[in-house]
């Protein structure tokens, strides 16, 4: 099952707690033998609902309890429950980063190594560590990444409960397993205080131009095409991110496009919403230099997966007056709730860029630009937590319809499924 379909979005909130160091909703996990339920596991979450997948937070305390039901007396070595969490790689065994456990029983004053026919109970508590140490890290911690759990992945993040039930000599132990969602908590720093003042009093959103502090404007770039297949003709193009350039899952991302050039006609059939293709694309970087900063074009074929996840929208500008030879267009791009962080870690690294690609629209051919690369690319960051009191808010004119989304990997050629990219090449390195 895909996070998407497993969690509320990554987005931090506050617990849905009744009672202090608990959460309102209770997950109830059974092992049957011949069809009898004897052993369970109970667990509280942050998930809206028991059918959920159980989602916990940086620095959550998972609580639960165990219970036995035996319909006669049996023998145990011991019932424990741990905490795990490991990477795999598809073809390859998984990698332990996280493994604590609790023994539940016998206690110290009970060495009969058998239970009594009927119901017994342990209470289990772990608090979640914010830092680990996986193996590829040499000893050293870090940051703990989120779970990664999507279908036909290259890699997967899992992290679970498992609750043992060992057996003595020749007999097989019993095992409950239980995966649940984990978000590390990652958070922005503040915007300008300009926007700040804007997202506060719902006053609009002063461009580049007005708040410099506010932007990060890229360097203009350049592009040729034929117009109504009569005329060529070369226009400008930059596009201004506010910043800082990383935004939390649930919230927009304010954009704009200024084009520049001597042809009015050019310009007005460029200047339209449908024209602009401009994505937030996901790298996943798998292998020995998965975190090492470089862009995914410098990485080997069969370690990297891209993939578009949201696609930006435009509107015309009214900010200032209009000027002959330009045109700008002020835009957004949802940072939806099924995206996951961006995260680093040993051999699995999750990172995000922008990605404009060549202009598209009917009456415009663009020459002398390959259609499945993008004519610019910038970084950016994706996290889980607002600031406090900060709330970005769309400023999409009122009745605005989004355009429809273009596929992303269609566009730049890649497999509806990237993963064949990697059994084709035998694995990662």
């Amino acid at each position: 099952m895909a996070d998407k379909e497993e969690l509320p979005g990554y987005t931090a909130r506050s617990p849905t707690s009744t009672s202090a160091g608990g959460y309102r909703t209770e997950h109830k996990y059974s092992l049957e033998t011949k069809g009898r339920p004897w052993l369970f596991n109970f667990l509280k979450s942050r998930a809206p609902k028991e059918a959920s997948l159980p989602f916990f937070m940086q620095g959550d305390t998972v609580a639960g309890r165990v219970e036995l039901d035996l319909d006669k007396s049996e023998s145990f070595k011991s019932i424990s429950v741990a905490i795990q969490a490991g990477s795999t790689a598809v073809g390859q065994e998984e990698q332990l980063f996280l493994d604590i456990s609790q023994d539940l029983w016998p206690s110290a004053n009970d060495k009969s190594g058998k239970l009594a026919k009927g119901k017994h109970s342990w209470p289990w508590t772990f608090t979640l560590p914010t830092r680990v140490k996986p193996v590829d890290a040499k000893g050293l911690e870090v940051e703990a990444p989120p779970n990664f759990t999507e279908r036909a992945s290259p890699a997967y993040i899992d992290y679970r409960v498992v609750v043992t039930a060992k057996r003595g000599a020749f007999k097989v132990n019993q095992t409950l397993t239980t995966s649940f969602a984990y978000v590390p908590l990652t958070q922005p720093g503040p915007p300008s205080p300009l926007r700040q003042l804007a997202y506060k009093e719902g006053g609009s959103l002063i461009g580049p131009e007005g708040d410099p502090t506010g932007w990060k404007v890229l360097p203009p770039v350049k592009f040729k095409g034929k117009l109504f297949d009569a005329k060529e003709v070369e226009l400008e193009c930059t596009l201004a991110i506010a910043t800082p350039l990383a935004f939390v899952i649930g919230s927009p991302m304010p954009l704009e496009i200024t084009l520049k050039g001597t042809d009015e006609q050019a310009l007005d059939t460029l200047a339209a919403p449908q024209a602009i293709k401009l994505h937030l694309v996901r790298a996943i970087a798998l292998g020995s230099d998965a975190m090492e900063d470089k862009a995914a074009s410098e990485r080997r074929s069969n370690t990297v997966f891209q993939s578009g996840v949201s696609q930006g929208y435009f509107w015309p500008s009214t900010e200032g007056a209009k000027e002959a030879g330009k045109r700008s267009m002020r835009g957004e791009l949802e940072v939806k709730r099924g995206i996951k962080p961006s995260f680093e870690f040993p051999r699995f690294t999750v990172r995000y860029t922008l990605e404009l690609m060549p202009f598209s629209i009917t009456g415009f051919t663009s020459l002398g630009a390959d259609p499945g690369k993008s004519i610019l690319s910038e970084p950016v960051k994706i996290m889980t937590k607002q600031i406090p009191g900060i709330v970005p808010r769309s400023y999409a004119p009122p009745g605005y319809e989004k355009p429809q989304e273009n596929d992303y990997n269609s566009a730049v050629g890649y497999l509806e499924n990237g993963n064949q990219r990697f059994y084709h090449h035998g694995g990662f390195a």
